[in-house]
């Protein structure tokens, strides 16, 4: 491996061969992405990749601006700032126009930066907004699960899933010196759109009427409109269909693969996954933010970077504002988009929206964009004398050159690699981590000794939360009739 990250080149110039799965492989892997997905593969879609704000937020105001029927839109984060205002009075418009609104929004999500008098305007114009998931009384552990799906459809024929809330945050703050946020979206047409409808029914009806059976618009009668294969993910709480797929693709993958994500804290099964492909020499990569908008999930992902590394997986921090994408790409075939993290959050507890995609000229586009970020990111390696694993790993030549040509700033020559390569050294990083950690238990035991009656009142309230609870939930099944025996 040379300095600047690249590897090396066959004498020949060309790039080594890689190894293509065979028909009857493809079928055993088409079989085993359904079952573990829980979701079908569906034809004759067209794709378009959105990198950004820049390239999300218009399309979706342009869409909803031309929308002749229905609007069905569903976001974890609804922010009142200029950028959800300007949502709002569009999506206004239109229900004055006589389209359907439909606008979902998690409660949790907008808690902090919404109120309800700010959908005050659509629902005065004729829209109809509910709020998902809302503290109840009687649930002490409902609140866990919540809707982080970002999604919308318009007139059942155009859909978009991605990994963006709408908020003025994912625009930057120029006058701040606060670049854009980084994240990812896809605007798909054709049968596809049908699922992504379906996706946002089953949240709609679990906070209100269910949706009429008519605004659904099955997939056959949806005219293709590319030649893209993909399966649209709809995850709910304890099914963990993304998680199963997220392993599959980590134990399928033969060359490459090549993970964003926002909060990284993967559980232990899916960090040896990917440790085991990185040493039978896959090419194993994980982009993460150098800093976060929520600074507490940091400390514990930079935690979890010492295996991994060790196991020859190169782990990158983005330099910008924020990267909160969450996508995927292995081996040129397959490519993920979506809301999903890899934590437990997102695979077990969330209502989550991602789209699979397998087809090779989008996931060559999705590994051009890869290389893109990681010109802008900065790679986490072990300092010398805790280097576990010293070999070099072999690694094929084509993994580091994106299929659509594009050449990457990553090549650079061993000379001025040498001078302006960025790297850190993981051994202060998890020092200060260790450091974080032992200061907040260390301030939690002495407010305990001090002060114990801070501690002692909320533990008390929530014990006896918990158990007016139990008791009411008790007390409805002793009052429950009992099923009659069924007659002969």
């Amino acid at each position: 491996m040379s300095q600047d990250g690249a590897p090396p080149m066959p004498e020949n110039g060309s790039p080594a061969p890689s190894r293509r799965l065979s028909l009857p492989e493809l079928l055993l892997a088409e079989q085993a992405f359904s079952r573990a997905a829980g979701a079908p593969l569906s034809a004759g879609n067209h794709l378009r990749l959105l990198r950004d704000a820049a390239g999300n937020y218009p399309a979706w105001l342009a869409a909803i601006g031309h929308a002749r029927h229905s609007i069905h839109c569903e976001n974890y984060i609804i922010q009142d700032d200029q950028v959800g205002r300007d949502f709002i009075a569009t999506l206004a418009g239109r229900a004055r126009a006589g389209v359907r609104v439909r606008l979902l929004y998690d409660w949790m999500g907008s808690l902090l930066v919404s109120s309800r008098d700010f959908f005050h305007p659509l629902v005065e114009a004729g829209g109809e907004v509910r709020a998902f998931n809302p503290l109840r009384p009687g649930s002490p552990f409902g609140w866990l699960a919540r809707d982080h799906r970002k999604s919308l459809v318009i007139d059942g024929h155009t859909g978009f899933v991605s990994g963006l809330c709408i908020s003025a945050r994912w625009l930057g703050n120029p006058r701040a010196h606060l670049a854009p946020w980084r994240d990812t979206g896809l605007e798909i047409r054709g049968p596809a759109v049908a699922d992504i409808l379906l996706a946002f029914r089953q949240t709609w009806d679990l906070c209100g009427p269910a949706l009429a059976a008519e605004e659904l618009i099955p997939a056959a009668d949806i005219p293709a409109a590319g030649d893209t294969h993909l399966r649209v993910i709809a995850s709910s709480p304890y099914t963990s269909g993304l998680y199963r797929l997220d392993q599959l693709i980590a134990t399928l993958a033969q060359e490459t693969l090549w993970l964003t994500d926002a909060y990284f804290l993967g559980t232990p099964a899916y960090v040896q996954a990917l440790c085991a492909a990185a040493q039978d020499d896959v090419d194993v990569r994980l982009l993460v933010p150098g800093t976060s908008d929520l600074p507490l999930i940091s400390p514990f992902s930079r935690a979890g970077y010492r295996p991994l590394l060790e196991a020859g997986v190169r782990v990158f921090e983005w330099n910008g504002t924020m990267l909160h994408a969450k996508t995927a790409v292995a081996d040129g075939r397959w490519a993920r988009v979506g809301s999903s993290n890899l934590n437990m959050a997102s695979w077990i507890s969330n209502y989550e929206l991602d789209v699979a995609v397998e087809d090779e000229g989008f996931a060559g586009a999705m590994e051009a964009m890869y290389l893109e970020d990681l010109e802008q990111a900065t790679e986490i390696v072990l300092s010398e004398q805790h280097r576990i694993l010293p070999r070099a790993r072999r690694v094929r030549a084509r993994r580091l050159q994106p299929r659509t040509g594009v050449a990457s700033a990553l090549r650079l020559g061993n000379t001025v690699a040498a001078a302006f390569q960025q790297r850190r050294v993981l051994g202060t990083v998890e020092a200060a981590t260790l450091l974080l950690i032992g200061l907040a238990l260390l301030a939690l035991a002495t407010a305990w000794i001090l002060r114990p009656e801070l501690l002692a009142w909320p533990m008390a309230a929530l014990a006896l939360w918990f158990a007016v609870t139990i008791l009411l939930q008790a007390w409805r099944l002793w009052q429950r009739p009992a099923p009659r025996a069924p007659e002969d």
